[in-house]
């Protein structure tokens, strides 16, 4: 199965945070013949089959739930699919704060490599035009 490292990730960690809470759920979980890549392949053929193309987490959830809640799933077989996991990331401050010195350094080295560009252009037409001839020099 294909897909993405990072929705294989989202869909375990919400059924293991269920697990948690969840102590019948625990118990479907935790079992050896289910895994977290025939989930992932579960759900991209229930997916494929309704024929759209966007779903809300809940949607997705419940079907990563189904998978461990029957004994008898058909899985089906694996999709090379790109998945599109749309969750918004919280930054800590000092991870903020990291984030704006590294904008700041990069908005300075752009300025200052383009300044330089133009100071390079500059010396070589300074430089063009000392290396020519004219009519007075003669």
């Amino acid at each position: 199965m294909k897909s993405t490292a990072y929705f294989t990730r989202t869909i375990l960690t919400h059924l293991e945070q269920r697990a948690s809470i969840d102590p019948l759920f625990a118990q479907l979980f935790a079992n050896l013949d289910k895994n977290i890549n025939d989930c992932c392949t579960y759900i991209l053929n229930q997916v494929q089959k309704s024929g759209c193309n966007g779903f809300t987490d809940d949607e997705v959830y419940s079907m990563a739930v189904h998978y461990y809640d029957e004994e008898n799933i058909e899985v089906g077989k694996p999709i090379d699919a790109r998945i599109a996991v749309n969750h918004v990331v919280e930054l800590t401050e000092d991870e903020k704060q990291q984030a704006r010195q590294d904008a700041i350094q990069k908005a300075q080295n752009d300025a200052y490599n383009k300044m330089m560009q133009s100071k390079k252009k500059t010396t070589f037409k300074q430089i063009a035009n000392t290396n020519q001839l004219s009519l007075f020099d003669l």
